[in-house]
């Protein structure tokens, strides 16, 4: 029974993943301990549609986790926990043309990533060109996120400082041909 059972568990595992395929573009650490995931995941229908391109009019859904780590992180953080009012954009630049697109991404949820930010984006060229990808981060403003005394004391009056991060060649064919259906 518990081999069987097994088997039901893997077999649901893979499928729930194998619709997840995702393009790991880079993974970055910024002190005080929030952990940034950026990705090229597959396309996907986002409501709502005012704010959002339709699926059939994108190549890509470019999204950044940002979650605390596991490790060092301050305490009464959660572990592993989201952080919010993050202002994120992320620039595509076709390596062969010099085309860009450039987005703000926003605050999404679905059932395999939960909480991420992210936005559904048409690639300025061809899906088997080649791009740069930068992704900048502004820490949220004291409108957004108040600071208690104990935090400004010990990591100073932002969450975090701004951050920019460069990826070049990247390659976003196989996710551009993906679906999730």
């Amino acid at each position: 029974m518990k081999k069987f059972i097994f088997g039901i568990v893997s077999i649901l595992t893979f499928t729930l993943y194998s619709n997840a395929q995702e393009l790991i573009i880079g993974e970055e650490r910024v002190e005080p301990g929030l952990l940034f995931i950026f990705e090229g995941a597959i396309k996907d229908h986002v409501s709502p549609g005012s704010l959002h391109l339709e699926e059939k009019q994108t190549n890509v859904h470019i999204e950044a986790r940002v979650n605390w780590d596991t490790i060092n992180i301050p305490k009464g953080a959660p572990s592993g926990g989201f952080i919010p009012y993050l202002h994120i954009t992320a620039q595509i630049i076709n390596e062969k043309t010099g085309l860009s697109t450039f987005i703000d991404l926003l605050a999404h949820i679905n059932l395999i990533d939960n909480f991420h930010y992210a936005r559904n984006i048409s690639l300025p060229g061809k899906i088997d060109d080649l791009y740069t990808v930068k992704f900048s981060i502004v820490p949220p403003t004291n409108i957004e996120l108040a600071l208690h005394n104990d935090w400004n004391k010990t990591y100073g009056n932002s969450l975090f400082k701004n951050s920019t991060f460069t990826y070049k060649k990247v390659d976003f064919e196989d996710i551009a041909k993906a679906s999730r259906k």
